[in-house]
């Protein structure tokens, strides 16, 4: 018997065990997806009619939600085991009973109604959010964009990250911010699906031009993308603020809790939490500001780190909150604003003297710095309990990265955590009850930009932790106090890396 007849034989016999595969029952081919079916609980059954002409698939999906810890909708998938990139347009039919009805591109783990996923959800009433379920069995999350009603949607799965674009009417798609870890390895499902949210109905939406492929291949150039979000920490559900190309960083809530500011290309810019465009705040010579910068209790001042004069090492200065001019507050440099007291008198900031970082603080109306800590090695991050008692700062005089206190004169230094992460920048709600803070895996030296972090909350009553949100970030992404005034929420930036 010949090697070809061989080589032959084998073909066929695994393109017999493919098409067995493929015949099984809700695995016939529509289109570009190999199946269908209901997934989770439904009362109706829903169905897809593939219109080849128009290469379009019609939808109708019941079921009550995809949310919490199960999903109930209608999924049209196919099976892949490489990355993705998946595009539709989307439109849904009738008027609909419910404004959370939901169309969606899809992946997910299994075809369980608790499988981890992610998708990328348009609601009947124009919200579209990167949903996800990060491991079987958990509650779900989102991150809702801030561009409603799109008419494309795109979804990009790049090993363990999720990302979301969005496009109105034919536009080209666009980063919408807020990618996503979500561990979905192996063969998984990929499609597109409908969820009526109302489980004695069934509701109908129109995917077409849809496209499924590998994404485009990241050059030895991607393009870097920013995204301002903010998150609630009861739900840790995020929602997208800004996003634009480039790097921006380190936001700060405004005391009245209409606005963010962050640091861009050495200038301070303004932008309304509910979104817009951006404006610069006057820093006079301070034109290369870094990310440390903050605002005074009474919300009249602006704090700033500056490299644009003296050898460009930075130093601390303040300025009204609206723009002018800056006043000097550190006299020896590098120095690093990052906390205000409550009473709005003393700033608290990192310095390099002498080639060792410590804390100090300094008058508002100007003097002689004060140095609190004098342990070998990097101490970091210092910001004012709300109460005025606690620095809390982070420090490796242990040999990792750990969060820290001290009583506000420097005394009765205390270590807070102490685990397996390099943790950096800790920072107070205003209501003195919870800890946030950024974590690095143990290998991670420093606090560099563009790794995968987490940020979690500790509980300062019991002093238990959890995860907030896992992204990508690190360096820019919650460097100074962020806090909304009513202590629901943070704000931060996440990071992406994409094709141009």
């Amino acid at each position: 018997m010949s090697r070809l007849f061989l080589l032959m034989a084998s073909a066929l016999l695994v393109l017999g065990v493919r098409a067995e595969l493929d015949a099984r029952p809700g695995a016939e081919a529509i289109g570009i997806f190999e199946g269908h079916g209901d997934v989770g609980t439904v009362l109706h059954a829903g169905s897809v009619d593939y219109d080849a002409g128009k290469q379009s698939y019609t939808i109708a999906g019941s079921g009550e939600n995809m949310w919490f810890a199960a999903d109930a909708f209608q999924f049209v998938w196919k099976k892949v085991s490489r990355d993705v990139s998946l595009v539709a347009d989307v439109n849904f039919l009738g008027q609909g009973k419910n404004p959370h009805r939901k169309a969606v591109l899809m992946v997910r783990q299994t075809l369980d109604g608790d499988s981890a996923y992610a998708d990328v959800a348009l609601h009947g009433e124009g919200l579209t959010s990167l949903q996800y379920r990060d491991e079987k069995g958990a509650t779900t999350h989102e991150i809702q964009a801030n561009l409603s009603a799109p008419r494309r949607l795109q979804l990009e799965k790049r090993g363990d990250y999720v990302y979301m674009l969005l496009g109105k009417s034919s536009d080209p798609v666009q980063v919408a911010g807020g990618s996503i870890r979500v561990p979905i390895h192996g063969t998984y499902y990929v499609g597109i699906g409908v969820c009526s949210h109302e489980k004695d109905i069934v509701e109908e939406a129109v995917f077409s031009n849809v496209t499924l492929q590998a994404p485009a291949a990241i050059s030895s150039q991607p393009a870097l993308y920013s995204s301002l979000e903010t998150i609630a920490i009861d739900s840790t559900d995020r929602r997208v603020v800004y996003v634009a190309p480039g790097r921006f960083e380190a936001p700060n809530w405004s005391r009245d809790g209409a606005s963010l500011l962050f640091n861009r290309n050495g200038h301070i810019e303004k932008i309304a939490v509910t979104g817009g465009t951006p404006e610069t705040i006057d820093t006079g010579i301070a034109n290369r500001c870094n990310n440390d910068h903050g605002i005074s209790p009474d919300g009249h001042l602006l704090a700033v780190s500056d490299q644009s004069q003296e050898e460009h090492r930075s130093l601390v200065y303040v300025l009204p909150i609206g723009g002018g001019t800056p006043k000097r507050l550190t006299q020896n440099s590098p120095s690093y604003w990052h906390g205000w007291s409550p009473d709005g008198q003393t700033l608290a900031f990192v310095g390099e003297r002498n080639g060792n970082f410590d804390i100090y603080t300094v008058p508002v109306t100007g003097g002689e710095e004060k140095r609190l800590t004098t342990a070998p090695g990097l101490d970091d991050g210092p910001d004012y309990s709300p109460d005025g008692k606690y620095i809390y700062f982070n420090s490796e005089r242990t040999g990792k990265m750990q969060i820290w206190r001290m009583h506000a004169d420097g005394s009765e230094q205390e270590q807070v955590t102490s685990d397996e992460y390099n943790n950096w920048f800790p920072h107070i709600s205003p209501d003195g009850k919870w800890m946030v803070f950024l974590s690095y895996d143990a290998s991670v030296k420093g606090h560099p930009e563009d790794k995968d972090v987490m940020l979690r909350l500790m509980s300062l009553q019991d002093r238990k932790i959890s995860v907030l949100a896992k992204l990508f970030g690190g360096q820019g992404t919650i460097n100074v106090p962020s806090w909304s005034p009513d202590s629901k929420r943070l704000a931060f930036v996440s990071y992406q890396w994409l094709a141009h």
